[in-house]
């Protein structure tokens, strides 16, 4: 059937057809990119208003988006100019292997990065809670008011800094989620507890009568 349409077409078509058609696919490739990447980014941004996302979590997410739709359609259009795919593949394994190597040596880093992705959407917390980092539920932690969270780290401000100076404690935000969190929603942590009195004598315990310091004799006091 192509045989046939390319019969009825004029001679000079016919010599430009090796580059019309593929010049009309890589056209349709961009459409399709360009379309796919504003739907995705409408989704992301009514997700980021479902979720209440922070603003400067929008902007990597939608860079990453974009990235993997520019790597798609590049691979499409080389493949329609004439690029084998053992070639295509063997530079895909050899890109690959080198973001697994990039990606192991910055687990640390992305971690964080995901993790924040996570407190945005889960909302353990908000900015303007009083927080505790705990290592277990028994042992005192990092104790303030949550004043910024960004894609790194979890800021907060002291709760225990001396009267009249201010502290900040940055907590990556990977480690948020490998410890217990204490939340105090709308108002300060409670004060620590003061200092423990001195345990009572037996017979204070017992309800019976204290009996007064015994006196020394006359004859037992030091001579002067």
């Amino acid at each position: 059937r192509m045989q046939l349409l390319k019969a009825r077409l004029p001679e000079w078509v016919q010599d430009w057809l090796d580059v019309i058609i593929p010049g009309l696919q890589i056209v349709l490739v961009l459409l399709a990119a360009w379309a796919l990447q504003r739907l995705l980014r409408r989704i992301v941004r009514r997700a980021s208003e479902h979720y209440q996302m922070p603003q400067h979590l929008l902007a990597p997410l939608n860079r990453l988006i974009r990235t993997l739709i520019y790597v798609g359609v590049l691979l499409l259009v080389l493949e329609r100019v004439g690029v084998s795919a053992t070639v295509l593949w063997t530079a895909f394994t050899g890109f690959a292997t080198v973001g697994a190597v990039a990606f192991f040596a910055a687990w640390s880093v992305l971690s964080n990065l995901f993790c924040a992705l996570l407190i945005a959407m889960a909302r353990p917390f908000r900015i303007g809670d009083y927080i505790e980092v705990l290592d277990t539920a028994e042992k005192p932690g990092a104790k303030g008011r949550v004043v910024d969270i960004n894609l790194l780290y979890t800021t907060l401000e002291d709760h225990t800094a001396a009267a009249g100076h201010t502290a900040w404690l940055q907590i990556p935000n990977a480690l948020i989620f490998q410890r217990v969190v204490r939340r105090f929603q709308g108002s300060p942590p409670p004060a620590e507890s003061p200092a423990e009195s001195p345990a009572p004598t037996a017979s204070a315990q017992a309800g019976g009568p204290i009996s007064p310091p015994a006196t020394l004799p006359a004859s037992a006091a030091p001579a002067p």
